[in-house]
């Protein structure tokens, strides 16, 4: 440190006289400038720059692991989407079958359904037309019955006698046959 001062002390001494330092180059300046440039790159060779390379290798190494993670997360986004695409083909495949599964269904839903209510309104009308036979019969035989006891009424009347059994049953043979009762009956199953 000594020998430093001096050689500052007498550096300022050479500029303070000549102001042309820099045109005359001093060997003694050279060799002290060259001695302590070579230790201060040999201080900074032992202490200074392995620490420094340490530190730019660790960086390159967090960089390159970067880029490694990155491109491996690419790969993996690529294979991601690759599976994601593949699965929305199938899943719009899915739904177009259930879709089409769907309106078939409708199809077959529909037909039955009109089946159904053809059977429904087949059925409905046997069953009245057998209800309206049944009710034609009904009327039939009160309207016999009706007209059995209106001719026994009548002959009675006519006859002032009382008939027996055999006259009543003989009487109204007669009257029933000669009225037409297959008009009714046709006409009733017509309607």
């Amino acid at each position: 440190m000594l020998a430093l001062a001096n050689f500052s002390a007498s550096g300022a001494q050479v500029i303070a006289s000549s102001g042309g330092f820099l045109i005359e180059p001093g060997i003694g300046l050279m060799v002290w400038t060259l001695l302590v440039f070579g230790a201060t790159m040999f201080l900074l060779s032992k202490l200074a720059f392995p620490r420094i390379s340490e530190a730019l290798g660790r960086r390159q190494q967090a960089i390159e692991d970067s880029i490694d993670t990155a491109q491996r997360t690419r790969e993996e986004a690529e294979q991601i989407l690759t599976e994601y695409r593949e699965r929305l083909k199938e899943a719009r495949v899915q739904s177009e079958e259930i879709v089409e599964r769907a309106r078939e269904t409708a199809k077959v839903q529909e037909r039955e359904g009109k089946e159904h209510a053809q059977e429904l309104v087949a059925e409905g009308t046997k069953r009245a037309q057998r209800e309206i036979e049944a009710a034609t019969k009904q009327a039939l035989g009160e309207i016999r019955k009706e007209v059995a006891d209106l001719t026994i009424m009548a002959t009675e009347k006519v006859t002032r006698k009382t008939l027996d059994d055999a006259d009543q049953k003989r009487l109204v043979e007669e009257a029933l046959g000669e009225l037409d009762f297959s008009g009714l009956s046709s006409g009733a199953a017509n309607n």
